[in-house]
């Protein structure tokens, strides 16, 4: 008899455990991003969903069985949507939960669950929203890094900044909880302003507001931007709070090894270039060890760059590690554009977390972040970039300091020049020269 009571509780414990789930929807979110729109539902438990889509008008219907709509209203989801018109819910069957999002247009859509992570006790369905002509756009992004296609345009050196996180996605959180994704986001737009002001120099922000970005699509925006240098920006975090200083990260040998043939088998990249060769015409041994090539070219200058930076940020920071470190990040996956992920400090830190969000010191940090950048490229530009031009006139020139006795007509003549182009090469207004005084001579 005890045996088929067992058998019996058994059972019912199965039978239990294939129900449904009942989980009520206590908030829903929009984040608007430039290429889709993310819907967030906070949910108090784990829930099968089924969602569709409907035209003439167009809308996405997602429905939850036996579930309810816990906060106050809907009106204000969408208010700061261009793509969303309004969020209402509705009862189905009597027991179930139907949420309605109206769109100005038909748009493509995928959803998800996310079970809870740090710093999120709940569970949450995730649906993702992107405008049919953006999906046509990003589906074959077009990658041109031939340099001598820029030999005529004296062009500027493209760096990507990518702030981490975003969105739904906090990053760390900091005591207090101030949250990583905010202050990467302030550290990006100083150096994004920095750049802007520093001639021969564009800055291409991976990420300008508050939305999520995927890790892959965030090293393909740069390239499609035709990025010269890939920089994403982070605040570390360790369970100890003692843990502190800046770092910088480049590609491991082995993330690099399994990125090449990564590179190699994806189809949408084959006939892309790799430091200007196609690889899609290609014997496969012949395109990995181009890949391969590439890479370490690659991860060489991203060392290079990464030392200038980690020089930068020693002088206002302290330094977790004094070297360039490797890892595996999946955003410094690309073979053919350097790149780099800073540790800015870390934010599990109280006293770093205190420097973080202030405004002074995010502009220290992205000045010095900055300067690294320019210090290499200055030192070794793109060729057919205005500052590689510029370098290469400062080859042929020599500084001169004026002498007693000299004249701008002897001058002329001792450097191959007229009076007028001397002139002209020195910004002077008259013939009239000092004792002492800088000029820009030919070098010969």
């Amino acid at each position: 008899m005890a045996g088929i009571i067992n058998r019996l509780i058994a059972l019912f414990v199965v039978l239990i455990g294939t129900l449904p789930v009942q989980a009520d929807v206590s908030d829903v979110r929009l984040w608007q991003s430039p290429d889709n729109v993310r819907l967030v539902l906070d949910l108090s438990g784990p829930h099968e969903h089924k969602i569709f889509q409907l035209t003439n008008p167009d809308r996405i219907v997602i429905d939850l069985k036996d579930a309810a709509l816990k906060m106050n209203s809907l009106a204000g989801v969408a208010e700061d949507s261009s793509d969303v018109i309004r969020v209402r819910s509705g009862r189905r069957n009597q027991t179930d939960l139907r949420l309605v999002v109206e769109t100005r247009g038909t748009m493509k859509f995928k959803s998800f669950p996310l079970p809870p992570a740090e710093g999120v006790d709940h569970h949450r369905l995730v649906v993702d929203l992107a405008r049919s002509q953006t999906a046509a756009m990003v589906s074959a992004p077009e990658v041109v890094k031939k340099a001598e296609s820029y030999e005529a345009n004296k062009r500027d050196i493209i760096i990507a900044i990518d702030a981490g996180h975003g969105g739904e996605d906090p990053g760390a959180l900091g005591p207090g909880r101030v949250m990583e994704k905010h202050i990467v986001l302030a550290i990006s737009k100083e150096l994004q302003r920095l750049l802007d002001n520093e001639p021969g120099f564009t800055p291409f922000m991976v990420r300008t507001g508050d939305y999520y970005i995927g890790l892959r699509e965030r090293s393909d925006k740069a390239r499609k931007a035709n990025a010269d240098f890939f920089v994403s920006i982070h605040a570390d975090a360790f369970k100890y709070p003692s843990a502190s200083g800046s770092s910088v990260f480049v590609l491991s040998d082995r993330g690099a090894t399994s990125e090449t043939a990564r590179f190699l088998a994806d189809k949408e990249h084959a006939s892309d270039l790799i430091g200007g060769v196609s690889i899609g015409d290609r014997e496969d041994h012949l395109a990995m060890t181009l890949l391969d090539l590439s890479m370490t070219h690659k991860r060489t200058a991203s060392v290079a760059i990464g030392d200038e930076i980690l020089q930068e940020m020693g002088k206002i920071s302290k330094l977790h590690k004094k070297n360039v470190e490797e890892a595996s990040f999946v955003v410094l996956k690309s073979p053919d554009m350097p790149a780099l992920l800073v540790e800015t400090g870390f934010i599990s830190n109280p006293g770093e977390a205190r420097q973080l969000k202030t405004s002074a010191y995010q502009k220290k940090m992205a000045r010095a972040i900055f300067t690294g950048i320019k210090d290499y490229f200055r030192s070794n530009p793109p060729a057919g970039t205005l500052v590689a031009a510029q370098q290469k006139a400062a080859q042929q020139f020599i500084e001169y300091t004026v002498r007693s006795g000299d004249t701008l007509s002897e001058l002329a003549v001792r450097s191959g020049m007229n009076m007028s182009e001397l002139r002209k090469l020195n910004g002077l207004n008259s013939n009239s020269l000092r004792v002492g005084q800088k000029l820009r001579l030919p070098n010969s």
